[in-house]
């Protein structure tokens, strides 16, 4: 049996709707070359059928798999603090460090959301408890597409979320894929925002999208 070895990366860190979910896979470093020969690539790259397909592979091979969930209130809380991208990255950070301390590998490969892959590694690190902060730990941008261990946490972190969604649709009524550039998450948020109050709690309030249709709403009331 070789070392304990981990892969992570996120799924949903964009979308206006649901949570931002890290997903950690470990393994025996010796078994890692199966994940090549089950097909096993960046989860961007694979249709929603070969993604749950792999998802059963993997977790057959994986010593264990670990989950993080961000909700959008934590994900408003932190990003209302300061900027948006340093402040997201940093609650990423920490929520793969999370993942990182339950799994407890001996090295660890992530998919770096920061500009600087290094400075990401810091925060992670210094996340860690103090036993776990001599891991080694390689972070690089694409290691999605790099490292095969890391191709499966963007997999499994890819079908927890669409389960995630799949879920709130059957209590809100489908309202898309949650990001903004689809038109029906759009069109969700206008007639959700008509009716009610506020927006409900599976909607990121911070976004610039909310401030957005606040304004139109408001102009649009003006003209009545």
């Amino acid at each position: 049996m070789g070392r304990l070895v981990a892969g992570l990366d996120d799924a949903g860190r964009g979308p206006i709707i649901g949570p931002l979910v890290i997903a950690g896979v470990l393994m025996d470093e010796e078994k890692v070359h199966e994940l090549l020969s089950m097909g096993v690539k960046d989860s961007k790259l694979l249709t929603p059928d070969s993604r749950s397909a792999l998802s059963g592979k993997i977790g057959k091979v994986a010593v264990r798999i670990s989950y993080d969930e961000s909700t959008p209130a934590r994900i408003d809380e932190v990003v209302l603090k300061g900027r948006r991208l340093h402040r997201l990255n940093l609650l990423e950070a920490e929520s793969m460090a999370k993942v990182i301390a339950d799994l407890r590998p001996e090295a660890a490969w992530v998919d770096a959301s920061d500009v600087k892959p290094e400075r990401y590694a810091r925060q992670i690190l210094d996340a860690l408890p103090s036993d776990l902060r001599r891991i080694v730990l390689v972070s690089e941008h694409k290691a999605d597409r790099r490292y095969p261990i890391v191709s499966a946490a963007s997999i499994m972190a890819k079908v927890r979320r669409d389960a995630v969604i799949a879920d709130l649709w059957k209590e809100y009524g489908k309202f898309g894929s949650g990001y903004i550039t689809d038109p029906l998450t759009i069109k969700f948020l206008k007639e959700w925002r008509r009716n009610h109050d506020t927006y409900p709690p599976i909607v990121r309030k911070s976004w610039r999208t909310i401030r957005e249709i606040e304004s139109d709403l408001t102009q649009a009331r003006l003209h009545l």
